[in-house]
């Protein structure tokens, strides 16, 4: 079986991929996240996606696309803002994993106990009904402090915040 795996960021990457490989299944990387801003944290976010799939020999496919006045000037907030976020980032991996001839999808944003779980796995299934594939759910919850483990061994830049301007540490 062939997934491609949206991915936000390396540490977040590191138990999905870790058990997805486990389970035999052949990743297709996929780095596509327009909402983290600034472009320094997105590149930051980008290289070390670059550097954990090298250690994993994972290829990955990157599309730079930044949005940032996007989401600055957003004006909704709280659930409507994560509901846009996440369908930006979900419907563009289901077109994508048919693009690729992928049996299917997912996202490691599933590992975070910091996102809206429920939201992603609706927005998720959605999308696959829609572009005729399928959504690979898996709660990578139970392995988050794991991955940030396997994060600090691999020296992994792991940041402070989802990617969101809201969310955005104040210095």
């Amino acid at each position: 079986m062939k997934v491609l795996l949206h991915m936000c960021c390396g540490p977040c990457s590191t138990y999905p991929v870790q058990e997805l490989m486990n389970e035999g299944i052949d990743i297709q990387g996929y780095f596509y996240n327009p909402n983290i801003h600034p472009i320094e944290e997105h590149k930051k976010r980008r290289e070390n996606v670059e550097k954990f799939s090298k250690i994993k020999n994972i290829p990955v496919i990157y599309d730079d696309d930044f949005r940032q006045s996007e989401w600055e000037e957003m004006k909704d907030m709280g659930e409507a803002r994560c509901f846009h976020c996440y369908s930006v980032r979900l419907e563009n991996a289901a077109k994508l994993a048919v693009e690729q001839g992928c049996d299917g999808f997912s996202t490691t944003l599933l590992v975070s106990p910091y996102q809206k779980h429920d939201l992603i796995k609706e927005l998720g299934e959605k999308y696959a009904a829609q572009y005729g594939t399928a959504f690979l759910y898996r709660d990578f919850r139970p392995g988050f402090r794991q991955g940030q483990q396997l994060a600090r061994d691999m020296e992994l830049y792991r940041q402070k915040y989802c990617g969101c301007i809201l969310s955005l540490p104040v210095k």
